[in-house]
């Protein structure tokens, strides 16, 4: 009976201990990416009408002919492409198509392009600006300067081939003094925030 008892705890003890420097079983599965058939390749592709067609429910409310209408800005500092959200002396939302071509990448930064992040604020200011400029009383064209920027948070880099989409919203305008708040976006996730911006327009 002794000599059965030992056994079995020899045998237990053995298991444990062989247990504990077992190494783990690594999945034979092999990576979908890389050992996915040319069907299957295909079927994971969306092709460009599919691609294209994500932004089909997206209404032009300002093109970019609008806007020069609107702002006094020109290339190289018109930095809204469109308005595609539009609500009279309260809110925008603008879109701005980054490319590679733009002057400033050539030296912000030569290896690596990214926008300065200045000009993510200017673009959000532009869009306030649209705003400002169709409300009552003020002349489209006109300039308007800047005269304070609080509360500004950069979260990602914005860099060539991105899409920002910006949003602001106006919270005052008295006697030509506007002020708005402001974020923009690239893939869902945010850029820029922007608690406050205000400026001037000129008489």
């Amino acid at each position: 009976m002794k000599l059965g008892l030992f056994l079995i705890s020899a045998v237990s003890t053995a298991s444990v201990t062989v247990s504990a420097f077992v190494a783990p079983q690594i999945s034979a599965r092999r990576p979908a990416s890389i050992f996915m058939s040319e069907d299957e390749n295909e079927d994971e592709n969306m092709g460009a009408q599919s691609i294209s067609g994500l932004t089909s429910g997206l209404e032009t409310i300002f093109t970019s002919e609008d806007i020069d209408k609107i702002l006094p800005h020109r290339y190289p500092f018109a930095l809204v492409d469109k308005v595609v959200e539009y609500t009279p002396g309260k809110s925008a939302v603008g879109i701005k198509t980054v490319t590679k071509n733009e002057p400033h990448f050539n030296g912000h930064f030569p290896d690596k392009p990214i926008m300065p992040g200045v000009l993510q604020v200017e673009a959000l200011a532009q869009l306030a600006g649209i705003v400002a400029l169709k409300m009552e009383g003020a002349e489209p064209g006109a300039l308007f300067f800047f005269a304070g920027v609080d509360g500004v948070r950069w979260k990602r880099p914005v860099v060539p081939g991105d899409v920002l989409v910006m949003e602001v919203e106006m919270l005052r305008m008295r006697r030509g003094i506007c002020k708005a708040s402001g974020t923009a976006y690239v893939d869902g996730e945010v850029a820029v925030v922007v608690e406050s911006m205000t400026f001037a327009l000129a008489n």
